[in-house]
């Protein structure tokens, strides 16, 4: 499972290593490895918001981060129920970046969502997994293409269908 997404964040996830607002953050192109199997974290993580959000500190900064490319059913959305499988999406986002979990963020075109939340690729430092796409993988989210930001909807799109073929996650238990 994981030795694909080291791969993939090793190979195929560069990024051109362009300052984003002065935070740190780059733009999805090229990866800095700075270690075997790891890359080098701009931000740790502070909170896990949900599946698809979470807060970071960046150079003393607290930013919230949306995850770029994947929806997660929601947990939190005010006047809402809590969706199928959006418990198990937080936990599972949860157990990928614990509080303290040093990450690199990465940005695409457009910096932040009407929300004022960075928009951004996220893989943990230590080992380079790629967490918008191991969400999706695994069947806790499903593609969220919004273009101009969707250098991986494909890569997305494939995982989303790879995790329903696999009956994985909320496809095995939500109704379609």
């Amino acid at each position: 499972m994981h030795v694909g997404s080291r791969l993939f964040a090793a190979l195929l996830a560069p990024a051109l290593l362009t300052s984003c607002d002065a935070l740190g953050i780059t733009e999805a192109t090229t990866t800095t490895v700075s270690t075997p199997g790891g890359l080098e974290a701009n931000a740790v993580v502070g909170y896990v918001v949900d599946g698809d959000t979470i807060d970071v500190i960046i150079d003393g900064r607290e930013e919230r981060i949306r995850l770029i490319g994947i929806d997660t059913p929601e947990t939190k959305k005010r006047d809402s129920p809590i969706e199928c499988f959006g418990p198990e999406a937080s936990a599972f986002t949860e157990s990928l970046l614990p509080v303290g979990t040093p990450v690199r963020v990465e940005r695409d075109i457009v910096n932040r969502d009407d929300y004022g939340r960075l928009l951004g690729y996220v893989y943990r430092a230590d080992d380079g997994i790629f967490v918008n796409y191991e969400v999706m993988r695994q069947g806790f989210g499903q593609p969220l293409s919004i273009g101009p930001n969707d250098l991986y909807a494909q890569l997305f799109s494939d995982a989303a269908r790879a995790a329903e073929a696999d009956d994985a996650g909320l496809w095995a238990v939500c109704s379609r």
